[in-house]
């Protein structure tokens, strides 16, 4: 029983690194640059949905809607403002530009919200799972039904719309993209769009569970979500999917073993450390 209980568990954390680790992932599949500030983007989330929870209703849909649409515009914003002018610089350059907004973020949410935890008091009507051998809440279903239905709807997009297609050509050569008539801009925008709404609904879905948004929480789930993507291969989405799992099983078996002193969050540089000695393309993707 309390095998399939850290089973539970492990599957409900490994839901949020694939969902915040999916738009880095994308980002990366077309302009190959690493895009710290994605972390930003998933704070920003909680905090919108925080804001529409406190000030407007409780309903935890309407928050989630609005922390995703938010989140999601954004994304496109520091394409549009920042990345789409430098990204014909060496790679250094757009990461440590967004190292840098991902700093900024940080800071402006510590001066608008201020720098302690705040509830997310939130109202959702969700079963009870209980069995003889494990317990899911209603959160940790929540939690994993909307990942399974937003990984389906990835899938649905990049396999069976033009959108989806025209992410797959410029993944592979984005001048050539260009020159074949693939709208280049709009598809990186969109791009960007979808991966940062699925950060914000992490975020909104983590400040739900635990119930706390603080201007900070993106900074563990920055260097996780970068575990993620180096395990799962960059560029590689399901790759990025297996990862989280993968990471959320080590820590949570790891962690939950007595003799095991180690720091749970730094289990993933442990993970990362083997991987790039033993398999730096990690699991499905290419350099």
């Amino acid at each position: 029983m309390e095998f399939l209980q850290q089973l539970v568990f492990a599957l409900v954390l490994g839901s949020s690194y694939a969902l915040i680790a999916i738009g880095l992932t994308m980002v990366y599949g077309i302009l190959k640059i690493l895009h710290v500030a994605h972390a930003g983007i998933y704070t920003l989330g909680a905090y919108v949905g925080l804001l529409v929870v406190t000030h407007l209703t409780y309903n935890f849909w309407v928050a989630l809607i609005a922390g995703m649409v938010a989140s999601g515009l954004a994304g496109v914003l520091i394409y549009r403002g920042v990345y789409y002018y430098i990204l014909r610089r060496s790679r250094i350059v757009p990461l440590i530009v967004s190292i840098g907004i991902f700093a900024a973020m940080n800071e402006f949410y510590r001066l608008v919200f201020g720098p302690y935890q705040h509830a997310f008091p939130a109202k959702l009507k969700f079963p009870l799972v209980i069995t003889p051998y494990f317990v899911i809440t209603p959160k940790q279903l929540l939690i994993i039904f909307l990942t399974a239905v937003f990984l389906l709807a990835l899938y649905f997009v990049f396999n069976r719309t033009k959108v989806g297609l025209a992410w797959q050509a410029c993944s592979q050569d984005l001048a050539m993209a260009g020159a074949v008539g693939v709208p280049v801009d709009r598809a990186v925008a969109l791009n960007f769009l979808l991966g940062s709404a699925l950060a914000g609904a992490a975020g909104i879905l983590m400040a739900f569970y635990r119930n706390e948004v603080y201007p900070t929480m993106g900074n563990v789930v920055a260097y996780k979500a970068f575990v993620v993507v180096v395990l799962g291969g960059f560029g590689s989405i399901r790759g990025s999917v297996v990862a989280g799992l993968l990471l959320a099983l080590v820590e949570t078996f790891l962690g939950s073993l007595e003799w095991f002193e180690f720091p749970r969050d730094a289990i993933a540089f442990l993970l990362l450390i083997f991987v790039l000695m033993f398999r730096p393309k990690g699991l499905f993707g290419r350099l």
